[in-house]
């Protein structure tokens, strides 16, 4: 078994005013040699957006784009004919393919938008452009690792171009569970949002993300009530 610990305070930050945002890796003018993904998993930014700003239409191509909005609200538009507003509790996914362009924007004039965005390298290129956006049964996430993504269009939670699968979690103080990878050759990859978890006995605090591979299962106890983002990557194409 290997990992990697990546604690909230080494994260890259950028402060626009309108946007701040903490990377988990190199993005934009931040860039780190030790941070450059984990396995398929390129992008994992933690994005505060204030009041009625965002940002403006912009391309993406070949990469599978995840948005878990954490407070607030998103408007989103884009270059299929999507014009939608995902909320806390929904989850957003877009394969860009062959390329897309879209805007986001926090509608609301009295209160920030706070979201994860995730990019992930996709199993095919140049596949056809596609959105999908559902809101999540929140009741699901207590005490147990509630399925939002997977390759699967049949299967729950929303569905992408690669073989990823992410939980939500809502862990009461001294809850313990164990979790086991659904494809071989991958590795796990945890944000924690709210409160302490152990990860195989390492403790992250909020924000504070833990890599985990060549094991297929992992055990994640709360110190506290917690919140917690689990990701099982490809770590290999």
């Amino acid at each position: 078994m290997k990992t990697i610990v990546h604690k909230a305070n080494e994260r890259g930050h950028a402060n626009h005013g309108w946007l701040n945002a903490y990377h988990s890796f190199s993005f934009a003018n931040w860039y780190n040699p030790k941070k450059v993904q984990f396995g398929m998993l390129r992008v994992l930014n933690d994005d505060t957006i204030a009041a009625g700003m965002g940002f403006g239409t912009h391309p993406h191509d070949n990469m599978e784009i995840i948005t878990i909005p954490l407070e607030g609200d998103l408007a989103h538009k884009d270059s299929m004919g999507n014009g939608t507003t995902i909320k806390s509790g929904d989850i957003q996914v877009m394969s860009a393919g062959t390329g897309i362009q879209h805007s986001e924007f926090n509608p609301n004039h009295n209160h920030h938008t706070k979201l994860f965005q995730i990019w992930l390298f996709p199993k095919y290129r140049n596949v056809e452009p596609r959105y999908q956006q559902i809101t999540l049964d929140k009741s699901l996430e207590k005490n147990d690792f509630a399925q939002i993504l997977s390759p699967n269009p049949d299967d729950a939670g929303v569905w992408i171009h690669q073989d990823a699968w992410f939980y939500l979690s809502d862990f009461d103080n001294g809850f313990s569970k164990k979790i086991n990878l659904k494809k071989e050759g991958n590795g796990f990859y945890i944000m924690n949002i709210e409160g302490e978890i152990e990860v195989n006995g390492e403790k992250l605090e909020k924000r504070d993300a833990i890599g985990i591979w060549e094991t297929n299962e992992i055990e994640i106890k709360a110190n506290s009530n917690a919140k917690f983002l689990v990701m099982e990557i490809p770590m290999e194409q």
